[in-house]
């Protein structure tokens, strides 16, 4: 019996994400019984470790119990900027849902959907992770680009990603692309090399992907793939050191622009404090550029940012975030928009999180430059 149950905590494990990765999919209030009574349901059909692995059509046994989870997050927001009548008032930031296992050992597969508004797939791909060293994904998923976008919305410590991140990562994108989360649909290769140290941690990581470039939910509408890819070095226990750099194209109504990013950035993690800061660099026009009637372009086709996060943990569940953030339109500085802002972390338990922040902004391209914001966010595990 605690064989069996060993086992299948075992291939459980399996489907977690790798340690670099920084998804988040844990069970929540209803979803973890829910989750422990499939588990025993399947701890009979659990294999035996000392029996060899033969792929193929009869192979039954070898699945790890799906983990099923979601989360909602609900805001307050309120805005004195001139034209923004207040702000948006409450919301429904996010509602998802999503399914996560193994098969075969080796086989990750994930599915995640947004029902806010009209329901919609954000991930799903399956990923063969028979070695540390070197992994294939296939699907759709968060670009492998800067250590701020993969981050789960419980993780990143404010109630949004940096001004940076957003306009050259896929959120409001500079090229004009719809809002895609950060998300494309492709083909990715990861691993993690040396182990190093008492604690055998992987001194490097890497990962490669070829893109669509067009999005989420969407098929590729020319003949060009985007190219994104990372190399990230770990030099101490919570500390990460990422180069990373983005080749593509973006089209749009028959008008292709260049994407080409580069970043630079660091985070440490360790013992609830957190530090991360990171500068992105990006150079391609919009497709809003083109003038048809005179085929010539305008804009200066470039853009860059960088912003830079501290939290400091007061105590085991309260912890305070601030953050100065920085994104220059055309890399003009008369463009630049400055944001500044402070957030306390309130996480009460592992499946419930409360935050209060405040945000003030100096953006010089806007009719009125300065303006401050209030968000309340609550966020639930279900």
């Amino acid at each position: 019996m605690w064989r069996r149950v060993t086992i299948v905590c075992a291939l459980m494990c399996a489907a977690a994400v790798s340690a670099w990765s920084d998804d988040d999919y844990e069970s929540g209030f209803l979803t973890e019984p829910l989750n422990r009574s499939i588990a025993r349901m399947m701890e009979r059909d659990a294999a035996d470790d000392g029996e060899p692995l033969q792929y193929g059509r009869d192979v039954s046994r070898y699945v790890s119990p799906p983990q099923f989870g979601g989360f909602l997050v609900g805001q307050y927001s309120y805005s004195d900027q001139a034209g923004a009548h207040g702000g948006e008032g409450f919301n429904a930031h996010f509602i998802r849902a999503y399914v996560s296992g193994t098969l075969l050992r080796d086989f990750r597969y994930r599915l995640q959907m947004e029902f806010r508004g009209s329901p919609a797939m954000r991930d799903y791909f399956i990923e063969w992770a028979h070695w540390t060293e070197f992994s294939v994904k296939i699907g759709q998923f968060k670009r492998p680009f800067t250590f701020d976008s993969p981050l789960s919305p419980w993780d990143v410590g404010l109630g949004g990603y940096s001004a940076v991140t957003r306009h050259l990562v896929g959120y409001s994108d500079y090229s004009g692309e719809p809002n895609v989360n950060g998300r494309d649909q492709g083909l990715q290769f990861q691993g993690d090399l040396l182990p190093v140290g008492p604690d055998r941690r992987c001194l490097f990581h890497y990962e490669a992907g070829v893109f669509n470039g067009n999005g989420i939910n969407r098929a590729d509408n020319n003949r060009k793939k985007d190219w994104i890819g990372n190399i990230q070095i770990r030099p101490i226990d919570g500390l990460r050191v990422g180069l990373f750099g983005w080749r593509g194209t973006y089209t749009s109504e028959g008008i292709s622009v260049g994407r080409n990013r580069w970043a630079l950035g660091a985070t440490y993690e360790k013992q609830g404090w957190t530090a991360r800061g990171e500068y992105i660099h990006h150079t391609g026009h919009r497709p809003s550029d083109y003038d048809a009637t005179t085929h010539t372009w305008s804009g200066k086709a470039e853009a860059d940012g960088w912003y830079a996060l501290l939290g400091v943990p007061v105590t085991r569940w309260f912890i305070p975030f601030v953050r100065y953030d920085t994104y220059r339109d055309d890399t003009s500085w008369d463009r630049r928009m400055n944001a500044y802002s402070l957030c306390a972390n309130f996480r009460l338990h592992k499946n419930l999180l409360f935050q209060l922040q405040y945000n003030h902004t100096d953006d010089k391209s806007a009719t009125d430059r300065h303006y401050n914001e209030l968000w309340a966010q609550a966020y639930i595990r279900f």
